[in-house]
């Protein structure tokens, strides 16, 4: 471990705490001062394993934050201000928030054997489960997600997302446990099928959620599992996250896992860097650079190498090193992490929020705490310290 990478990630999340929760980042920038229910969440599990008794209790506080936060209808803040008030989302509301909020709660619970939080929050958990539920349209299990409707928000994506898919997974198998509750098990059984059957290139499947998947998937990817589709498409790029959390949640089967191994090895080689959340990089020309350039909210920044066209974020790859190590490929792990603590020093540990894919330099919102947060993920599971993700 580097001892003095991991010290500073600890002090970034100290400094970002407040009596309200994790704020995203410690400088005033947008709205970055703000506890969100994604990054407020992800920090908190970081803060879990890292079992720093401080770093836990601004866990807790996010977590009540979130819940407190509620929206009648079942869904959950963007962030809330501390100060007072909270948005629900800019141009679209965020669906992936339900299932990050049910996360925090029950990893919470479990890690520290703890329930009274649950026993707190338990409709709320219910609600967040119901409009999940009501956002799949036509009961088969799968939620539409709107553009700009999870983490990437300035992305081109939109429809059965998998990303979202996955969280929803994780939180019913976590609340299955903490709330014994074996109808939610069952549900996410179910989803889990219909990724299966959807998101690999399986074009002699008996169970394609739709008709028009068939002559799509002439066009998809066949060594990983792609990032969505919707009634005109398969989006085709390589989605980290989604593709990280396949090998967490242990959805694939062994040729799977081995195939998306080997191509993360080929990544990694290729960029010697941490690996881009999306790829390939949207360039001019591109059909999809149209809806791209126009899909932001206070300046465009998805320029080829940028933000979430083709930019590095340490937060996700310290998700991948988590996954590498799951998949027992510790050397490779490792060596991300190594690189997730170069990205972060960068302009005297300015722990940016991401990093050019194409120079390496900063360019987003410095002093970002999830950037901290995946190098303490990253470096707690390397030391063998796990969240609790699959079923058994």
């Amino acid at each position: 471990m580097n001892n003095s990478a991991y010290n500073l990630s600890l002090d970034l999340l100290r400094m970002a705490s407040t009596p309200f929760g994790f704020v995203a980042s410690v400088q005033e920038h947008d709205n970055y001062r703000r506890i969100w229910t994604r990054d407020g969440t992800i920090n908190s599990l970081a803060a879990l394993l890292s079992e720093d008794a401080g770093l836990i209790e601004t866990a807790k506080a996010t977590i009540e934050t979130i819940f407190l936060h509620q929206h009648p209808h079942g869904f959950m803040p963007s962030n809330v201000t501390p100060s007072g008030g909270v948005s629900y989302g800019g141009t679209v509301g965020r669906a992936d928030n339900p299932s990050w909020a049910v996360i925090g709660l029950c990893q919470y619970c479990l890690l520290k054997n703890d329930f009274n939080l649950a026993i707190r929050f338990r409709r709320e958990v219910e609600k967040c489960f119901s409009v999940m539920d009501a956002w799949e349209y036509n009961g088969k299990h799968l939620m539409y997600v709107p553009q700009s409707g999870d983490w990437a928000d300035e992305y081109i994506q939109h429809g059965y997302v998998l990303f979202n898919q996955l969280l929803r997974i994780w939180a019913l198998r976590s609340a299955a446990k903490v709330f014994n509750m074996p109808s939610w098990q069952l549900k996410a059984d179910q989803i889990t099928e219909v990724v299966q059957n959807n998101f690999w290139n399986n074009q002699h499947s008996t169970s394609l959620y739709a008709p028009n998947l068939e002559h799509q998937l002439e066009h998809a990817p066949m060594d990983f599992w792609f990032l969505g589709f919707n009634p005109s498409r398969i989006y085709a790029q390589f989605d980290l996250q989604a593709n990280l959390l396949i090998l967490l949640l242990g959805i694939g089967n062994k040729e799977q896992d081995n195939t998306l191994i080997s191509l993360l090895k080929g990544f990694y080689s290729k960029h010697g860097n941490m690996l881009p959340s999306f790829y390939p990089t949207i360039t001019e020309g591109d059909p999809d650079m149209k809806e791209l350039e126009n899909n932001y909210a206070y300046s465009f920044r998805n320029l080829p190498g940028e933000f979430h066209n083709g930019g590095l974020w340490a937060v996700w790859n310290g998700w991948l090193a988590a996954a590498l190590c799951i998949m027992e490929e510790e050397d490779l792990a490792k060596s991300v992490t190594e690189k997730i603590a170069l990205a972060n020093s960068l302009h005297n540990n300015e722990f940016n929020e991401c990093i050019h894919g194409q120079t390496g330099q900063p360019i987003g919102v410095p002093q970002c705490t999830w950037s901290a947060g995946g190098y303490i993920l990253a470096t707690n599971y390397l030391a063998g310290k796990r969240l609790i993700m699959q079923s058994s």
